[in-house]
């Protein structure tokens, strides 16, 4: 596809602060003709050092919570700041995924990119720990690293150059997810699909020149990107 609203966050100062492959075309790509309302309040849950947030914030016209567990507020204050949003806009929280720190039914809709799989491998956790703090009609939006096809039991050499394991436990396939999805009782499964971003995302990534950037060049550069994929799931709240 053609990332129209990413190009103007294709700079080097940008990219610096990915954390992953591209999440800024993950997600113009996951929220394409997407049924957010325009001003609607959003959580961005995962949100990093806030690149993704900025995006929602700029081109969507959201108000967001960028939600993240690691990343220091103050940092992503500053970086806001210097993208010249208001503050009322791009609210930065330092938050687990597991304990929201939110009112209930607070937001209109959740976004997640490249994240979700590290929280959300849990038949329980969408009923229990997300949707409580959706509205009545409200949306999640996700997008997250996967496999074409699980192959846990026999891991390819070529991803084991760069992950353990233990790390590739946190990708699975679209069944996997469908399957974990459809266990929800309070929203109402809209799609669950492999999504076009996949070589493009990554070669934003490993061009980068920090350690884990580097590190995952080792498996790319060997093939290991013909097992992988990223997956889009959308969820409305009943």
């Amino acid at each position: 596809m053609k990332y129209v609203k990413s190009e103007k966050y294709n700079t080097p100062e940008l990219l610096e602060k990915i954390m992953g492959p591209n999440p800024i075309k993950l997600e113009e790509e996951l929220l394409l003709d997407n049924l957010i309302p325009k001003n609607a309040v959003v959580c961005d849950l995962g949100s990093g050092q806030g690149l993704t947030s900025v995006f929602l914030t700029k081109e969507y016209g959201f108000t967001v919570y960028a939600a993240d567990l690691w990343s220091d507020p103050d940092e992503n204050r500053k970086f806001f700041d210097s993208m010249g949003i208001d503050k009322d806009n791009l609210i930065p929280v330092k938050a687990d995924a597991t304990d929201l720190p939110f009112e209930k039914e607070f937001f209109d809709a959740v976004v997640s990119t490249d994240s979700y799989n590290y929280f959300g491998r849990d038949e329980n956790f969408l009923d229990d720990k997300l949707l409580p703090f959706v509205k009545s009609g409200g949306y999640i939006y996700i997008a997250i690293p996967g496999m074409k096809k699980d192959c846990h039991d026999a891991l390819p050499p070529e991803l084991l150059l760069s992950w353990t394991p233990e790390q590739l436990d946190y990708m699975h396939d679209v069944e996997y997810w469908s399957d974990m999805v459809s266990k929800c009782k309070g929203a109402d499964v809209i799609s669950v699909n492999e999504m076009e971003s996949n070589d493009e995302v990554w070669a934003d990534w490993i061009a980068q020149e920090n350690e884990y950037a580097i590190g995952d060049r080792k498996a790319m550069e060997a093939g290991g990107g013909k097992y992988l994929n990223f997956i889009k799931i959308i969820l409305k709240k009943k």
